[in-house]
């Protein structure tokens, strides 16, 4: 690599290089002083900062994170100025870092999106003067420390618990820095900085204890820098250019023919913009005053340097270096071929390298190209050793390239497995308990007491006891009886959660007492029929699989991410099941996107190990194709065979098929219900993995209890269910819960706007010109045509697809496919997509009349996005005139401000859970959920399991209380939030030891 990067020195314009290449060039650069690249799109700049940090992290030995730290995107603002959209936060955020970086010097390369340099933004100094380092010791006040995060584009938060919020309680201020995994705490002795710590904010303890923190800014744009109507605005504001270091910043333009194109559409998007406001009666700021002057970006833009792959307008006199860079072939797991290549690069002199996402996918190629007489090595292990064919390095590069003149030839995952992995690794991060949690508790909503029944809650009132002030919460009963309950018994007491407005119990009446009489013994008799069918499966005989081998380990360490907790957890439990000589049968319940298939590909990697097959069931043709997908990318470097029964195959393709299946020629068979027929014979059936059981027929249902009695089978389901639930019935139900969002999801940025062309034309455009796709949701089938028609006049270069639940199954699902494979650009579409859908791709959603659905399928839709590390959007369209109902109102406010799982999400994620428990135990224990509320229906179906199984238990629990002559409340100036402190006290008072 060394003589490629002396083939590439001293700077200048280069032609001739491949995108992959362009990131080697600007590592190079970036040897000699800080670079800024200006690229046409903001796929572009993902593609670039991936290639350059691995670049530079070869180049320079740095550690992946200070690569990271020294590669920066600069992306656009992907929203309309004029249509009162606000950036989304990891934009603003990034851009900010990214100014902020050249501003203090402390970064070496920048990756710009050409229509990311025309936002003005505020001076240098101004974004210097908004940043703070933390330090032990230092002098600050507490109180000034929040109006400097506030000023830095913080907001007020209590609990902190996402990116850009802080709060302020006394001398302890949390605050969350845009990129960090979790919060940090500086708490403060008068004005003195007293420590510096990370915490867990799902526990409020402190996990790690910091020396410093640079905190930087959030914004790029001031308040006092965005008074467009002050004459002096504009020589108080600055561009991207007013950062760079002047002489030193070398400066580059990749594709210079397509930045020119985007900024001046972006500066025609923005003329129009400003007319429109203007004909819709608004006064809002001309462009001249948001944006920088064509005048000044353009010739800037043809004084810099450029990387081109294409240049065709050079002459003999433009002085430009070509590079004789050529894109290597993609193999699609073609092997033998592969191996071929690098035979060839041999016998031309050339070093091959090869980009492994993991250590485990290294070692792996590296003992593949052994069968094949092909000495790999690591780069690690190449010091004075020469002969290797192939040099093998871990990170990320999206596609590699040959320097035939400096001898070097590049491959990357995706050149050789046909695949992109995607290599940051997912954490656990904090997930609170929905249930018993009174953060969402407001006056008049519904709660239980254990022994009183539904009441409704008033509100804390302080009481004086004696000398002190006590605090109680108040709760009004049938009658308008009230009951004061001291907060130390708190405990005694969860929220009513069911769909139902429960009726209110009386006071001392039997009614109470005889609805929990009535739901125990209906639990009783459902856990006893559980428990008699958990017997009859552990008393049927099974294959026992074999331990783990080395085979195992290197199918996980070629996994591109690092497990969740609940991953690592739920694997360990199925390859316990698996080696025990019972059958298994497992529930295993995850959000899509959340690591399931993994989970399962472990399992089915276990049974092809042992010599047995295995079959995947989905319930529809996406599904199944998707899960296809998967599996082959999966196992694409070990010899497992796979194939697809589906009614896409010819009839002749499933027979062949079903002939090797038979004949033990087939290791893995994934389809939808056609996999349960009679003509479908396995060779050694070993595990059947189901995919949402529950969207099958009786008849099939019937079938697969039937494959339960011999065969290892594991469920999957994206129907959320509570851990709570899972707890209680441990012993009855062998069942996992993912319950882990990968670490990459990013937020959803939800804008709620009225019906309008150009609102419209203008997200879907943004979303197709990074290389995504678009969900349009129209829930009318009558008009979905019309729309389409519409959609069609606004963008002739999109391409169109209409889904509806009334067209033929056949034809639905090659639509749905085709959209999965990209060969559309927009799927116009029914609430079909609610459910199954996991399309890494799509990430803004559109959805029609929004106002009329409620918000647990509203949370559910926009879930259809944001499935990936991008930026995802979604906008809510209401009536372009008319007002809304108040609760129409309500749920679009909602959900518009949650964008992570706030309050309203909250209520509608414990709904799905609700709904997902009453489908696993049935609709008759959906109704007794509905009784108690599913707090204590979880309380008192433990306390059953526990009996039934002869464990003991407390008829009536003895409960001791301590009366100390002191204030019994936690102080309002500490935790001003009735909520916050409400849940404080219910943790104490359910302490138990």
């Amino acid at each position: 690599m060394a003589a490629a990067r002396a083939g590439l020195g001293p700077s200048g314009s280069l032609a001739g290089l491949s995108p992959s290449a362009r990131g080697f060039a600007a590592a190079v650069a970036a040897g000699e002083s800080p670079v800024l690249v200006v690229v046409p799109g903001d796929r572009d700049v993902e593609q670039l900062v991936t290639d350059t940090r691995f670049f530079l992290a070869a180049l320079d030995a740095l550690p992946s994170h200070d690569a990271a730290a020294a590669v920066l995107p600069y992306p656009s603002h992907e929203v309309d100025p004029y249509r009162g959209l606000a950036p989304h936060f990891d934009v603003a955020a990034a851009r900010a870092r990214a100014l902020y970086g050249l501003a203090t010097g402390t970064v070496r390369v920048v990756i710009a999106a050409a229509s990311a340099l025309l936002p003005r933004v505020s001076p240098p100094e101004r974004l210097r003067a908004a940043s703070v380092r933390l330090s032990e010791g230092v002098l600050l006040d507490p109180t000034a420390f929040g109006d400097l995060l506030a000023d830095a584009g913080f907001l007020p938060a209590d609990p902190v618990d996402a990116h850009g919020e802080f709060c302020v309680r006394g001398g302890v201020v949390d605050f969350f820095p845009a990129g960090a995994e979790i919060p940090v705490r500086a708490e403060f002795a008068g004005d003195s900085l007293e420590s510096i710590r990370r915490f867990d904010p799902s526990t409020q303890r402190s996990v790690q204890v910091l020396d410093r923190i640079d905190i930087v800014p959030l914004r790029e744009l001031f308040e006092d820098d965005t008074s467009a109507g002050d004459p002096d605005h504009l020589d108080r504001s600055a561009w991207l250019a007013d950062y760079l270091q002047v002489g030193a910043t070398r400066v580059y333009v990749t594709e210079r023919d397509d930045v020119r194109q985007t900024i001046d559409r972006r500066f025609e998007q923005a003329e129009n913009g400003f007319a429109d406001a203007g004909a819709r009666g608004e006064v809002v700021a001309p462009p001249a005053a948001l944006l920088v002057e064509a005048d000044e970006l353009k010739p800037w833009i043809a004084a810099a340097e450029r990387m081109e792959q294409l240049w065709e307008d050079a002459t003999p006199a433009t002085a430009v270096r070509h590079v004789g860079c050529q894109p290597v072939v993609a193999f699609h797991g073609r092997l033998a071929d592969w191996v071929t290549e690098i035979r060839r690069a041999r016998e031309r002199e050339e070093q091959a390298l090869f980009v492994a996402a993991t250590p485990g996918r290294a070692e792996r190629v590296i003992e593949l190209l052994a069968d094949y007489d092909l000495t790999a090595l690591p780069v690690d292990e190449t010091e004075g050793t020469h002969g290797a064919a192939l040099l093998v390095v871990t990170g990320r590069l999206i596609r590699g390239f040959r320097l035939p003149d400096a001898g070097l030839l590049v491959f990357s995952e995706p050149d050789v497995f046909d695949e992109e992995r995607r290599t940051r690794a997912p954490v656990a991060k904090p997930v609170r308990s929905f249930l018993s949690d009174f953060r969402d508790l407001k006056v008049g909503d519904r709660v239980v007491h254990v022994e009183h029944g539904v009441g409704r809650f008033v509100g804390l009132r302080q009481i004086p006891v004696g000398l002190e002030q006590h605090e109680f919460m108040e709760l009004r009963y049938a009658s308008e009886d009230k009951l004061f309950v001291p907060v130390q018994q708190l405990d005694q007491l969860q929220k009513y959660t069911g769909s139902t407005r429960a009726s209110l119990d009386k006071l001392g009446g039997t009614s109470w007492s005889k609805t929990k009489t009535r739901v125990r013994k209906a639990m009783r008799d459902m856990a006893e029929e559980l428990l008699k069918l958990y017997a009859a499966r552990k008393a049927v005989p099974g294959h026992a699989f074999s331990a783990d081998t080395h085979w195992h380990r290197e199918f996980d360490d070629a996994f591109a991410y690092e497990l969740t907790a609940d991953q690592t957890k739920a694997i360990r439990d199925i390859r316990q099941d698996m080696e025990a000589s019972t059958p298994m049968d497992r529930l295993l319940c995850g959000d899509v996107g959340y690591g399931k298939t993994e989970v399962a590909m472990r399992a089915a990697f276990k049974t092809v190990m042992d010599g047995k097959q295995v079959g995947v069931l989905a319930p529809t043709t996406v599904l199944a194709f998707q899960h296809y997908k998967t599996l082959v990318d999966r196992f694409a470097a070990f010899p497992v065979r796979i194939d697809l029964v589906s009614r896409f195959r010819t009839r002749a393709e499933q027979k062949e098929t079903l002939l090797q299946l038979a004949d033990g020629k087939l290791d893995i068979i994934v389809g939808t219900h056609r996999l349960l027929s009679k003509d479908v014979v396995f060779r050694d059936l070993g595990l059947l993995v189901v995919d949402e059981e529950q969207r099958f027929g009786v008849a099939h249902k019937e079938r697969i209890k039937q494959l339960r009695r011999r065969v290892d089978v594991l469920t999957m389901t994206a129907t959320p269910l509570p851990r709570t639930l899972n707890m209680s019935l441990v012993g009855i139900r062998d069942m996992s819960v993912i319950e882990t969002p990968p670490k990459d999801r990013q937020s959803i940025q939800t804008n709620v706007v009225r019906f309008d062309h150009q609102t419209i034309a203008r997200a879907i455009r943004t979303e197709l010109e990074r290389g995504g796709q678009v969900y349009f949701l129209h829930s009318r089938v009558t008009s979905i045509y019309a729309m389409g028609e519409i959609l069609t006049r606004m963008l002739p270069e999109a391409r169109i697809a209409v889904a509806h639940g009334q067209m033929a199954e056949g034809q639905l699902e090659r639509c749905m496919i085709d959209f999965v494979q990209h060969e559309y650009d927009v799927l116009l579409a029914t609430t079909i997509i609610e459910n199954g859908l996991d399309i890494p791709n799509a990430n803004t959603i559109i959805i029609n009349h929004a106002e009329g659905f409620g918000l647990a399928q509203l949370y559910q839709l926009r879930g259809r996005v944001g499935r990936s590390d991008r930026r995802a959007y979604a906008y809510l369209l209401v009536p372009p005139e008319g007002s809304l109902s108040p609760v129409a109102r309500q749920r679009l406010s909602a959900i518009r401000e949650f964008s992570d799982l706030g309050s309203g999400f909250r209520v509608a994620a414990l709904d799905l859970e609700i709904r997902g428990a009453g489908n696993l135990l049935g609709g008759e224990q959906s109704g007794h959920i509905e009784s108690v509320g599913f707090d204590l229906y979880v309380k008192l179906l433990e306390q059953t399991v526990r009996e039934l199984k002869g464990e003991e238990i407390e008829e009536e629990e003895v409960r001791a209380t301590v009366n100390l002559d002191v204030d019994v409340k936690i102080d309002q100036r500490y935790i001003p939030d009735t909520n916050q402190r409400l849940t404080i006290y219910r943790r104490v008072a359910a302490a138990r030891d």
